[in-house]
């Protein structure tokens, strides 16, 4: 399939910004947006780069009554140079196809699906910062659009792509965090949808998240839905833990997130000759480990952040400092080689960087 490309008039255009310290996060879209219909009866259809404008729903639009809504995350990177680069997008591609087959939602060609990120970024070339840390968020998008009231996997979709320059996602940028561990309100459970990034997720996650910054905390960290012991995602990431000399992450049963920058942080630790262990981790190791002195480091990871230090973990309420509230050496070193791969600073060994411009 051919995409048509409707370029913005100079009176649609808006003012690119200036200071990139003030960018935040999310808060910007560019001039541009993909989009393309699909219909049972004749597949995907009108894939379309236009002018940036609101959608049009009907009010019984099926997305809107039963949550049939997917999305992804990644980013385009300005090297120093001036090229432009992706990481890893076909790992996105094929985790929203993923979710997609779980929430009966159609697939979408992954040719066409590079195809129209390469151009819209392109496109927009000129909205990607330049300062160190910021880059080009990409956020393709499908709703089912059929209207329709009564529960039936939809036979109308809507797939969108819209992108903007963003900053650091935390206010505390590469700062330890705090975070809190819930026992009362869980995320996902095995079995649901866990693995998916469906909008669904994220809503199950708005009323703890509330309650754990209103006590100062950035991130809710959660335990599995069953027995409510074993660490499982914290906020909208993947979590680490350095105890002793291995490197722990929750493996992936399909209750959480198969995170890109978490199989990157994987494979980079492995390649350095670190042991990393995807198994199950309940918090009474974690306490033993802190009580003992061998709690090295704990991280999040994400396409957002990147990787993220916690500084501090409150559970039942008793307050745990981690490496003394400071950036572990381990999670500074991985933070620095992502970065530096992202931006083309360094050599890419795994192939994760595609340059497009």
């Amino acid at each position: 399939m051919q995409i048509e490309i409707h370029q913005a008039s100079p009176e649609q255009r808006k003012p690119i910004p200036a200071d990139e310290s003030k960018l935040g996060f999310g808060k910007i879209v560019t001039d541009h947006f993909f989009n393309m219909k699909y219909h049972a009866d004749r597949g995907w259809y009108d894939a379309l780069i236009e002018p940036y404008r609101p959608i049009q729903l009907d009010p019984t639009a099926m997305c809107l009554h039963y949550g049939q809504e997917i999305f992804e995350g990644l980013k385009a990177y300005r090297g120093k140079n001036g090229e432009i680069y992706l990481f890893r997008p076909t790992a996105n591609i094929e985790r929203m196809n993923s979710s997609a087959e779980r929430m009966c939602m159609p697939a979408v060609d992954p040719d066409l699906f590079m195809d129209a990120v390469k151009k819209l970024v392109l496109l927009d070339r000129n909205w990607i910062p330049k300062g160190r840390g910021t880059s080009l968020y990409i956020r393709p998008t499908m709703i089912a659009t059929e209207p329709a009231l009564g529960v039936h996997p939809a036979n109308e979709y809507l797939f969108f792509i819209v992108i903007g320059p963003v900053g650091a996602y935390y206010s505390e940028g590469f700062s330890p965090t705090k975070i809190y561990v819930t026992e009362d309100y869980v995320r996902s459970v095995r079995g649901s949808i866990g693995y998916c990034k469906a909008a669904a997720n994220y809503a199950a996650s708005l009323y703890a998240s509330r309650l754990a910054m209103e006590q100062g905390y950035t991130q809710v960290l959660w335990l599995d839905a069953i027995e409510r012991k074993n660490v499982e995602e914290v906020g909208t990431s993947n979590i680490f833990f350095l105890i002793g000399d291995e490197l722990i992450t929750p493996p992936l049963s399909g209750s959480i997130l198969p995170g890109v920058t978490r199989n990157s942080v994987i494979q980079i630790a492995k390649n350095w000759g670190i042991r990393v262990s995807e198994r199950p981790l309940s918090m009474d190791e974690i306490l033993a480990a802190s009580s003992a002195g061998t709690l090295r480091e704990v991280f999040a990871s994400g396409t957002a952040a990147i990787v993220s230090p916690v500084g501090q973990i409150y559970y039942r309420e008793k307050l745990h400092v981690i490496n003394e509230g400071k950036i572990g050496e381990i999670t500074e070193k991985l933070y620095n080689e992502i970065l530096q791969i992202q931006y083309g600073e360094k050599e890419d060994p795994f192939g994760w960087r595609v340059r497009i411009g």
